[in-house]
């Protein structure tokens, strides 16, 4: 048997060294580096897997037609796909533990495993509990292949033989190879294992969907390289005590990034939510002081949440500023616009802003809402449950105009609202939608006359 050889490898970006050091070299990470034994592998070894066509040939030779996709049948989920699974694509799918992740593959599969033959690898979990798991969500799925295995030359050999077309890893994380003595897990191991296994999926055209552990900060366990190896990335939001479950696609080479697809966890299973806008709503009895709805535009689709904020007094030397869904340094330039701008003084109140539903706003459409909300809890002055308001606010104190106006007016007139405040450069060109009254404003000073 062949000597291993030893070295050591970043935990951080993953750099290798041939000798053991306090810091690494490449990232400056103190105490990241671990040791990893490489056996050597033999000619027959290098050579398993098919051959590829390595010719060099011009892009005008190259067939530009759509790829094929695979409908799961799962709304929510073709959506954040880009319209369904493509033949050969590799989707990462990462989430905290129990928020639904192999529930809703299964779920996948259970639909899939009636039109193509499709394998189920766990890695975590026996047999018999991934067969309770079905029973408890009332799936049929008598064709579908299962196997326990974590060695990947292993798995490759099996879907060799069955032929599958959408093979899912539960987990990559418990997956390792023989040419690597370090454990499951590692750095290493993790890196080289998704290699394996895509380099088969794009020879094959399999569809993989891996699943991924995150660490406690909330993104992908591992190496930073698998989310850039693989074509799709996506992420579970929201806790795994709500009832609903937000998927995002943070990266997609088959679709547009940051969908989303809204789910609902149900005694059967994940429910794909239709009209996510109605859901984020509270609909209040009667208006309250700090709570507004704005529109935001979440992939292809723009949808309505409730931004809610209280100002309060403070008995502190530093104030407090508390965002859930919203970045706390975008609250910070929102009040010092408004200081600047229009005059109004926070600094010995606490500021506290709050996304309902538990969604994360990563646009900067939701300033002119969160400025509201913010001004009518100020105030102690309720907004008309009826009105709706969207728009970028700028250091100058202008307020910018948000792509896709038009669109965002139109789902909230769907949804009943009869007024829109917006920027003025979003006012719709015959300056109607039916059933809506539009008030365009141009600069944060005149927000102080809207409430």
């Amino acid at each position: 048997m062949a000597k291993p050889k030893i070295e050591y490898q970043c935990k951080a970006c993953g750099a290798i060294t041939f000798q053991w050091a306090g810091q690494c070299g490449e990232c400056k990470a103190w105490n990241t580096l671990e040791e990893i034994k490489r056996i050597k592998t033999g000619p027959r070894q290098r050579s398993q897997g098919l051959v590829t066509n390595s010719e060099v040939i011009r892009l005008s030779e190259v067939s530009a037609k759509q790829a094929p996709r695979i409908q799961t049948t799962i709304g929510e989920l073709d959506r954040v796909l880009g319209g369904g699974l493509v033949q050969g694509s590799v989707v990462l799918i990462g989430g905290d533990p129990g928020i639904g992740k192999s529930t809703l593959l299964l779920q996948t599969l259970a639909k899939l495993s009636d039109k193509m033959n499709c394998l189920y690898v766990t890695g975590e979990e026996s047999l018999q509990q991934v067969s309770l798991r079905a029973g408890r969500l009332q799936l049929d799925v008598p064709d579908l292949q299962m196997v326990t295995e974590t060695c990947v030359e292993r798995i490759i050999e099996i879907a060799a033989k069955s032929a599958p077309k959408v093979i899912v890893i539960d987990s990559i994380q418990t997956m390792y190879t023989e040419e690597l003595g370090s454990m499951p897990g590692s750095v290493a191991q993790v890196r080289e294992t998704a290699a394996q296994l895509l380099r088969y999926a794009k020879q094959t055209d399999t569809t993989l969907l891996l699943v991924g552990h995150v660490t406690k900060e909330g993104v992908l366990a591992g190496p930073r390289v698998l989310e850039h190896m693989v074509d799709t990335v996506l992420y579970f939001e929201g806790d795994s005590g709500e009832r609903y479950r937000l998927i995002r696609a943070v990266k997609n080479r088959f679709g547009a990034v940051n969908e989303l697809g809204v789910f609902a966890m149900l005694e059967h299973g994940l429910k794909p939510v239709s009209n996510p806008s109605a859901i984020f709503l509270s609909r209040h009895e009667e208006p309250v002081p700090g709570s507004i709805i704005g529109v935001s535009r979440e992939g292809t689709r723009p949808m309505l949440i409730e931004v809610q904020a209280l100002v309060d007094e403070t008995h502190l030397s530093n104030p407090r500023r508390v965002t859930l869904g919203l970045e706390q340094n975008r609250l910070a330039l929102l009040l010092a616009v408004m200081h600047r701008h229009a005059g109004l003084t926070l600094h010995d109140q606490d500021v506290f802003v709050n996304i309902v539903g538990g969604i994360k706003v990563t646009e900067t459409a939701a300033d002119l809402a969160v400025m509201l909300a913010i001004l009518s809890s100020f105030r102690n002055r309720p907004l008309s449950h009826d009105l709706i308001a969207f728009g970028e606010i700028g250091l100058a104190g202008e307020i910018r105009p948000v792509p896709n106006g038009q669109e965002r007016l139109q789902e909230a007139a769907k949804h009943g609202f009869k007024t829109a405040i917006i920027p003025a450069a979003n006012r719709p060109k015959s300056n109607h939608i039916e059933g809506m009254k539009i008030v365009p404003i141009q600069w944060v000073k005149n927000v102080l006359d809207l409430c």
